[in-house]
């Protein structure tokens, strides 16, 4: 039968359940508790009428003595409708049914890894293919897992593009590993929504802990670390920590100038953002999100005698010139490995002027920042002490699934001024002890996922010796890949190796050899066919 909203009935005494007639609720419900059952110290007790195939009404006992709540105690069942409700309605997480089922899903991904190389990366589908292989309406009835299974693999898979597969250069590489995975599973199975420590103080603390740990291992200052001003979360995505940095920024540089008199409309009017022309576009999301006027978002031109990095010199004269017309330099984005052209912007000398103005300094370093735990590569975050944000991407190198995006700020009471809301329901009596951090006030949403479980688990699985050793390995690829273009008549010279890309020219391919190319590789041959061509690009 379909599922109705549950009522709440507060009693207020104990002795109230024995009051509770069959004639006060619907047919056929019998009492299956007493006054006997409630505890001695309570003072009330809800009652919720749940109708979901058998009703059931369940009890929360609430004491006066420690202010807490018992476990809800079934009280009253019966049937409705005349009709019997699966069992796995009544009991939607069974253990040994998820056993069962579990070994066989984690079979099928174990299958999947083993073979995912053999599949064709890019699926050969059309828009909308997936319409036609399902059904136009959810079923009605319970459908069984093998069934479910078995159009995973006949319907879904056809159309997925491979990440995982060793032939996907796309984009960035997806990461994850055997740690990531496990640690997916558990943060599901706990079902945990770290919003605040109360909601789950181990979600907190290990998030707390883990990024201390990565914070350490990349040699950040001491104010980006949960003992000193500032302290780290991990976001989902790059993005949403860039976005989040922007909110802070904004929030700062508008108190400042409405205590100056400007009206909160003027001091908006005159922010400015500055990054590259080689910055990810989710800073000109940000832009648009915490509205900046799209006029006011720089992003300077580079060109290939700085490697495709921000020129400081550009930057210093852009805020010159802002200056002069009288706008308000808020906030500035370096990177660390650009995605177009992996561009390393000079951290170092960027910061220094950023400080000197007083303008926000985000370091976006998603792509290659975990491999500056590498000493021999941490010399791209000179500079990081100035800087008011940084991020990494964990999933994108770091040997972890999608999402986990770490986030540190040095100095947090900046984020909380922009995004700390303590609604009456979100309020408890925090025990004695250490700070803990409310995670809440440190991103755009409310709920959030035990995402530091994962990371906790490949930090550990691994060592940062091993998460060295793989950041080295693929870097030696890169290298070695390098040498192989340079002796390869087909290539230019002059090719560079940042981290583990190579970058340079390809000359074109003569019609027959490119034609033996698409046919001993058809989907390197789509992606080349399909490479957009621009002369002011890096390739």
């Amino acid at each position: 039968m379909d599922v109705h909203v549950a009522e709440r009935q507060p009693l207020r005494t104990s002795s109230a359940i024995e009051g509770l007639q069959p004639k006060q609720l619907p047919a056929g419900l019998d009492i299956a508790g007493s006054a006997a059952d409630v505890p001695s110290s309570s003072s009330a007790c809800h009652v919720d009428i749940l109708h979901h195939g058998p009703i059931q009404v369940a009890a929360r006992w609430e004491s006066a003595d420690v202010g807490t709540s018992s476990a809800e105690t079934p009280l009253i069942t019966a049937p409705v409708g005349g009709g019997a409700t699966p069992q796995r309605l009544q009991k939607p997480l069974d253990p040994e049914e998820f056993r069962a089922l579990g070994h066989q899903t984690v079979d099928l991904i174990a299958d999947y890894f083993r073979d995912v190389e053999s599949f064709p990366v890019l699926p050969d589908v059309k828009p909308g293919f997936l319409s036609a292989l399902l059904e136009d309406n959810a079923p009605e009835d319970p459908v069984k897992w093998d069934k479910i299974i078995s159009d995973l693999q006949t319907k879904i898979l056809p159309g997925v593009t491979h990440w995982r597969s060793p032939s996907f250069f796309a984009y960035y590489p997806s990461g994850g590993g055997t740690a990531s995975l496990l640690g997916e599973m558990v943060c599901s199975a706990l079902g945990t929504i770290g919003f605040s420590w109360i909601t789950s103080p181990s979600s907190t603390e290990l998030e707390m802990i883990v990024l201390d740990w990565l914070a350490r291992l990349l040699a950040l200052p001491e104010s980006f670390m949960s003992a000193g001003k500032g302290g780290g979360a991990i976001q989902g995505t790059a993005s949403e920590a860039l976005l989040t940095a922007m909110v802070a920024a904004r929030q700062k540089a508008v108190l400042k100038l409405t205590s100056e008199g400007l009206t909160y409309a003027e001091a908006m009017s005159k922010l400015v953002a500055y990054g590259s022309d080689q910055t990810h576009m989710s800073m000109q999301k940000a832009c648009m999100i915490a509205a900046i006027e799209s006029s006011h978002f720089r992003p300077l031109r580079t060109d290939e005698s700085t490697g495709f990095s921000l020129s400081p010199s550009i930057l210093a004269d852009a805020i010159a010139s802002d200056l002069k017309n009288g706008k308000t330099p808020f906030f500035c984005c370096a990177t660390v490995g650009t995605t177009s052209s992996a561009a390393i912007d000079p951290v170092a000398e960027i910061s220094k002027i950023t400080e000197e103005h007083g303008i926000w300094l985000h370091v976006d370093a998603a792509y290659a920042g975990p491999a500056c735990i590498c000493p021999e590569y941490r010399h791209f975050l000179n500079g990081i002490e100035r800087a008011n944000s940084f991020n990494i991407n964990m999933h994108k190198w770091g040997l972890t699934d999608f999402d986990c995006s770490p986030f540190w700020v040095r100095e947090r009471v900046h984020l909380l001024n922009a995004l700390s809301l303590t609604p009456e329901y979100l309020k408890y009596k925090r025990p004695d002890g250490p700070q803990v951090f409310e995670y809440r006030d440190w991103q755009i949403p409310l709920g959030r996922r035990f995402r530091a479980l994962k990371l906790w688990m490949v930090l550990s699985l691994h060592g940062a010796s091993g998460l060295r050793a793989h950041f080295r390995k693929h870097i030696g690829y890169a290298c070695k890949l390098k040498e192989i273009i340079e002796q390869d008549p087909r290539f230019e010279a002059g090719l560079s190796v940042r981290l583990h890309g190579v970058f340079g020219c390809a000359r074109k391919m003569s019609n027959s050899k490119m034609t033996m190319s698409r046919k001993h590789n058809h989907i390197e041959g789509q992606m080349v066919s399909q490479c957009p061509e621009s002369r002011n690009a890096p390739i």
